[in-house]
């Protein structure tokens, strides 16, 4: 009797759609392709896997399954298993039968029979289906030995990750196993990320803001590099945003002058989004005495109709009471700054400048406050680097937040110099 060709190079092309390309066609012994294995199938096996072909042929898919459990019952070896296998993956497509087409690569893949060639090509589907089927331990072994055979590195860690996540769940993610499976997890997503970079592929924005969400879940120290990351691959204020706040809550022993400077940032790059973020922003302003910007930060929350009337309502009247005396006292501070023996009232009216939106008066005091001397130069470099920031003068913004030099102060300039380095400065 003539030994049939079972499995077809179209019907496995389509069984891997999934991952890409085509391969070779599994096939029995008198079969001289390259790369199919030389398999000895028992007579027994054969005749109940013609009667399965048979039946596929004609859409009887029940008829089909029944003879390859029967197929099943009579198998001997390795051999018999993986055409069996084969012979199932054939049956699955044309059936549109998920369950069935990861039980024949399953079956394929422990048969040991596997060609070289396709081994990482089965494993990653085989990972893919075990994921959507939330069998997270045995999607993580086919995904580990789809990117051990070197299978498109940057797709088979991104299964491995997402079962790891999968696995860690969402309850008590900071508690162990779940905070040890997030740290996998995230160890993965970075090798895709890698991956694809050498690949000469973009990752995709959201993968570096799944690592962000996983590593602070897990309240783990590698959440500041994914947020930085996830800024660089996407610079909008919300990504921004998140690297602030992870900032504020690492320092929190930041003083009421630096954490304006950190919100002024959020201001800047459209990171402030909730009423609190407005009120706090005022309230910053207001405890440094920069009148100016505590009513521009309350019209900009209620402008964006976040804040109510009544919303940082104490503030802002007590701040525009003050207004037109403060703006009136300037040009007399700017007179008393140059007569000065050092740079504190002309650091002093560069902040009042500065919040009022005078930006080029503002960098002026500042430049004098430096130039004179007895002040923080620190602060007076950040500050002089947000007044070129917002005056559009980007390149000795750039100059002013490097040469801030310690600190808290040197983490915030290093935020307002990302922030400038999205912008293409």
């Amino acid at each position: 009797m003539r030994i049939m060709r079972f499995v077809t190079p179209v019907a496995l092309a389509l069984a891997l759609a999934l991952t890409g390309g085509a391969v070779s066609v599994p096939a029995l012994a008198k079969d001289k392709k390259a790369s199919a294995p030389k398999l000895n199938v028992s007579p027994d096996v054969i005749k109940a896997l013609q009667t399965a072909q048979e039946a596929t042929g004609k859409q009887d898919f029940a008829a089909a399954k029944a003879a390859l459990a029967d197929a099943d019952s009579k198998a001997k070896s390795n051999d018999d298993k993986y055409q069996i296998g084969a012979l199932k993956l054939n049956t699955s497509i044309a059936a549109k039968d998920a369950a069935l087409q990861s039980e024949a690569l399953t079956q394929m893949l422990d048969s040991g029979k596997t060609p070289a060639d396709q081994v990482g090509q089965f494993n990653a589907v085989a990972g893919e289906q075990a994921l959507e089927a939330k069998n997270y331990d045995l999607a993580i072994q086919r995904a580990q030995a789809a990117a051990q055979a070197g299978y498109k590195p940057e797709a088979a860690n991104v299964t491995l990750a997402q079962a790891y996540f999968g696995k860690a769940g969402t309850a008590n993610p900071s508690a162990e196993p779940a905070r040890g499976l997030n740290q996998q997890g995230l160890a993965a997503l970075k090798a895709a990320i890698d991956a694809s970079k050498a690949a000469g592929q973009q990752p995709p924005a959201q993968w570096y803001q799944i690592g962000v969400s996983r590593a602070a879940a897990a309240k783990l120290p590698e959440v500041t590099d994914w947020a930085r990351q996830a800024y660089e691959a996407a610079p909008n204020g919300e990504n921004l945003r998140t690297l602030v706040r992870l900032f504020q809550q690492a320092n929190p022993s930041i003083t009421n002058r630096e954490n304006l400077d950190v919100l002024r940032l959020m201001a800047a790059s459209g990171g402030l989004v909730v009423a609190g973020d407005f009120t706090e922003y005022a309230e910053m302003a207001s405890k440094t005495g920069i009148y100016g910007e505590v009513k521009s930060a309350i019209d900009a929350g209620r402008a964006k109709g976040v804040l109510n009337a009544s919303q940082g309502g104490d503030l802002y009247q007590g701040a525009v009471s003050r207004i037109a005396g403060d703006k009136s006292s300037l040009g007399a501070a700017e007179a008393d700054a140059r007569k000065a023996a050092n740079g504190k009232i002309a650091a002093a009216t560069a902040d009042a400048y500065l919040g009022y939106g005078d930006y080029a008066k503002a960098a002026a005091m500042f430049e004098l406050a430096k130039q004179k001397g007895g002040v923080d130069a620190d602060e007076v470099n950040t500050r002089l680097g947000i007044a070129k920031t917002l005056a559009g003068d980007t390149a000795s913004a750039k100059a002013a937040f490097q040469a801030v030099q310690g600190g808290a102060r040197k983490s915030i300039a290093g935020l307002w110099l990302s922030y400038l380095a999205s912008k293409g400065a």
